[in-house]
């Protein structure tokens, strides 16, 4: 039995005591957005977790952070410091996207340690396998990346990412068309490659079916990945990012049919006017499934600061109904980000985040801000503090000041506006 089956059959389930716990709402609000589909809550039957989160309508909007290793720098332990300083940051989910190393092995780690749900994207380790046998990545076989995600469900991932919607028919729309940047997804550009060089169809849509009864056994969240993402805001909205996102609502459908729990992954970069179309078109076409979105970043030429650029996006998105956000970071675009990257695009991403859940009514988010507005009258550094949504910094900064600015600031000084 799955988590849909028992929502929609009035079950007792301790995830949804969990999450309506999190949330301060009630269990049949949160048994009605499973049910419906509009919530999901990512959890491996095989994993246990005493942080459970629920993403999707009416809920707070949450964070992901991305860790994982590279060919090119192989150091788990370091992954296992950016876990912890993501978490320790207010991250609500990681994913592990290693494509170094011993890959099965990274994964146990994170498992083992993560207080939070984590998710992978299979086909990165079916890419690293095909690889390592000299193969070419358009030769990745649908039968090695159903090995995959069956060994990463059973091993106790919560979600997924897979992109379903990348077919022939979608592939041809983007021949056609052409970009400015390409494929940027990785996982995308996997599937792009076998599909042009092979002419058959992608395993995981051919088969989806097979890729369903997976997840149903281990109760997985699929996150239907978003391939075709625009790389540069120049290809944003285009012809197969749509083709492929009317897909996927197709899928979302059959999934919900199939008592699977899923979500859909929006665009990377997009500009400002076009994010809240964007946002409107994923639900009506996702019917009303929770939305995933990589920032999304709003231009392209502030590289060492997409941590803003994306979270200037993920404000708009999720203020316009985006339920979770994952997180950029200042090393975008430039290198694999270290732990002081992970905690900034963590922080970044929580304030945009925070800043759409006043917007949407969230419980408790215009509570907070009010609250901390009447500590800031009070000058009441300590309350600040234990308010502010990095407390640690709020510390650090009060703390360069000399003693005799304790009552206020040096900004103003005897002139604070605040004091009476």
């Amino acid at each position: 039995m799955t988590l849909i089956n028992d929502a929609r059959t009035n079950k007792k389930n301790v995830l949804i005591e969990s999450a309506a716990a999190d949330e301060n709402l009630s269990q049949d609000f949160i048994r009605l957005g499973i049910a419906d589909g509009s919530i999901v809550i990512p959890k491996n039957v095989n994993r246990k977790l005493k942080t459970i989160i629920g993403v999707g309508r009416g809920l707070r909007t949450k964070v992901n952070a991305n860790i994982g290793t590279s060919p090119d720098h192989i150091d788990i332990k370091e992954e296992i410091a950016k876990l912890n300083i993501a978490v320790k940051a207010g991250a609500d989910a990681v994913m592990d996207l290693s494509t170094g190393g011993n890959l099965r092995e990274i994964r146990k780690e994170i498992l083992d340690i993560s207080p939070v749900q984590v998710g992978t994207v299979p086909i990165y380790e079916a890419a690293c396998r095909t690889v390592n046998k000299k193969k070419k990545l358009s030769e990745i076989d649908g039968e090695l990346l159903f090995e995959v995600i069956e060994e990463q469900c059973e091993q106790g991932v919560d979600f997924i990412t897979v992109h379903c919607g990348i077919t022939k028919a979608s592939v041809e729309i983007l021949n056609r068309q052409g970009r400015l940047a390409g494929v940027v997804s990785r996982g995308g550009s996997f599937l792009v490659k076998t599909i042009n060089a092979s002419g058959k169809e992608n395993p995981l849509y051919e088969q989806y079916d097979r890729l369903l009864e997976i997840a149903k056994k281990y109760d997985v969240t699929l996150s239907l990945g978003d391939g075709f993402r625009p790389g540069c805001i120049f290809d944003a909205s285009d012809g197969a990012q749509l083709a492929e996102l009317s897909i996927l609502g197709e899928l979302v459908l059959r999934a919900r049919k199939a008592d699977v729990q899923t979500m859909i992954e929006g665009p990377g970069h997009v500009p400002l006017n076009q994010i809240q179309a964007n946002v409107e078109l994923a639900k009506r076409l996702g019917h009303n499934a929770p939305l995933y979105f990589l920032g999304p970043l709003v231009t392209d030429i502030a590289p060492g600061y997409d941590h803003i650029t994306s979270a200037i996006g993920g404000a708009l998105a999720a203020s316009y109904g985006v339920d979770f956000i994952c997180y950029v970071t200042p090393a975008e675009h430039l290198r694999l980000p270290d732990m002081s990257d992970v905690y900034e695009g963590v922080i970044s991403a929580r304030i945009a985040a925070h800043a759409a859940d006043i917007v949407k009514g969230v419980k408790g988010a215009k509570e907070r801000d009010d609250e901390m507005s009447k500590w800031r009258k009070a000058r009441d550094w300590k309350k600040q503090q234990e308010l502010s949504i990095d407390p640690e910094k709020f510390a650090r900064e009060r703390a360069k000041l000399p003693p005799k600015q304790e009552d206020v600031c040096t900004m103003c000084g005897e002139f604070c506006a605040m004091k009476d």
